[in-house]
């Protein structure tokens, strides 16, 4: 059955006369937004206990504390601002009048687009709330990109996320795939991305945080989703700014373990060309998801085996790696996406088999000259490397690198060049048990 949309101001109008819903809003960074459209929807006494906004970094400080990192746009701060104000509900409001009230501490702390549109507006988002009067509280965060090219609509956009973030928290707690499609209720497409997000607490007991993140990427709220040794969802520019990154690329559904032995290659020829300090060395595992969304283009998103990526994310993990899920299916692509990051320096450890599909002309079509040239450009001017580990073709029996590998005569100039530049450079100490046939 198709869930009702509620416009905005009919879902806050509806938490407000809600008897039972009672919390704070505290906002940083673009204005009480948020706050702003339940005052306006009407009936705000009946859920508004306080809201808040300390601008002057002295006065959030002397409530919230210090951020040590000096970034007050961070998850950092946005828990320090939920314990705060969950607490202080708490501590003051007790009695009779709020023993069956469930509290809530709504905060966000957002950055903007500012006047010479020259930083990168985002923020985070969260809600600490009880689905059950003086019970455990439970907590939803989420890291959003605010794509609008207008500083006023990026925060009518903020308004909006954060109501619906308030409403699903208490009326869709239960179904998280429906509680994550609601955050995107009333908004336009390509206004905003989020790319993390969060769950904890009682009514979440039985949710995977992976999973979760991955029907972020199935909704098309993010292009992938990096993860710690943990498995905890992190933010990518967090973990990835100005590190020299190595990344192994593995397909969801391949039957067997990725090629640690063959990684480790490429990882010691990384270090060497690029003269990478170990301390500064971080090496992600990447889990495709392409092949699983493009098996089907009619499939609806939910009959996606997306445990199975998760399980398979998950096992990646414990290999004391970071982990990327993601939906690139070309090299250019997740070169794109790891540059917004801004790290240091980029190798990717590819079978020299997927080279050889690029720089054939008869894989493509009539534009196959500027399909070429935007994938180099893509890829190499991101400051990015290919290692590449060679294969048997089992048809000649006959190890394959870069130096054997057919090429069409049309590709043949620009191969030559990235080759001759140290842009792709073949893995050779490698064992014979290591090369895989194809």
């Amino acid at each position: 059955m198709e869930r009702e949309i509620l416009d905005t101001k009919r879902k806050a109008l509806k938490i407000n006369l809600n008897p039972k819903i009672y919390g704070t809003f505290a906002e940083i960074g673009a204005g009480q937004e948020v706050a702003r459209n339940f005052f306006t929807a009407g009936a705000a006494s009946g859920t508004v206990a306080k809201t808040m906004s300390a601008y002057d970094m002295t006065f959030s400080d002397a409530i919230y504390g210090v951020e040590e990192s000096g970034r007050y746009v961070s998850q950092s701060r946005l828990i320090k601002m939920l314990n705060h104000e969950f607490g202080l509900l708490n501590e003051r409001l007790s009695g009779a009048k709020y023993d069956d009230r469930t509290f809530f501490a709504f905060a966000d702390t957002v950055t903007t687009l500012n006047y010479n549109k020259s930083n990168d507006p985002h923020g985070w988002i969260g809600i600490r709330f009880q689905s059950e009067a003086g019970g455990e509280p439970n907590e939803i965060f989420f890291h959003v990109r605010l794509l609008d090219t207008d500083a006023a609509l990026q925060q009518n956009v903020l308004g909006i996320i954060g109501v619906n973030l308030v409403y699903a928290a208490f009326y869709y707690n239960h179904d998280p795939k429906t509680m994550i499609e609601s955050l995107a209720d009333n908004l336009t497409i390509g206004s905003v991305e989020i790319d993390l997000i969060s769950v904890s607490g009682p009514a979440f007991k039985n949710i995977n945080n992976i999973l979760l993140n991955l029907y972020l990427i199935v909704k098309d709220f993010s292009d992938a989703a990096i993860f710690d040794s943990l498995g905890r969802p992190c933010l990518p520019k967090d973990l990835l700014y100005k590190k020299d990154l190595m990344i192994l690329r593995t397909k969801y559904a391949q039957k067997s373990n990725p090629n640690f032995s063959m990684l480790n290659k490429a990882v010691d020829e990384f270090v060497r060309s690029e003269d990478v300090q170990k301390q500064n060395l971080s090496v992600l595992i990447e889990v495709l998801l392409s092949n699983v969304l493009s098996n089907d283009e009619e499939e609806a998103p939910e009959s996606f085996d997306l445990e199975a990526v998760a399980k398979r994310a998950e096992e990646m993990c414990k290999t004391g790696n970071l982990v990327i899920v993601s939906n690139f299916a070309r090299h250019n692509k997740l070169a794109k996406y790891l540059d917004r990051c801004k790290p240091k320096s980029v190798g990717i450890s590819t079978n020299i088999n997927n080279l050889k599909f690029v720089f054939n002309s008869n894989n493509f079509g009539d534009n196959y000259a500027s399909q070429l040239l935007s994938y180099v450009s893509d890829m190499f001017s991101k400051n990015v490397r290919l290692f590449a580990y060679p294969f048997l073709d089992k048809k000649t029996n006959q190890v394959i690198t870069s130096a054997n590998m057919p090429v069409t005569p049309d590709a043949k100039p620009l191969f030559d060049f990235l080759i001759l530049n140290g842009y792709i450079t073949d893995i050779r100490e490698y064992r014979e048990e290591d090369v895989k046939t194809v």
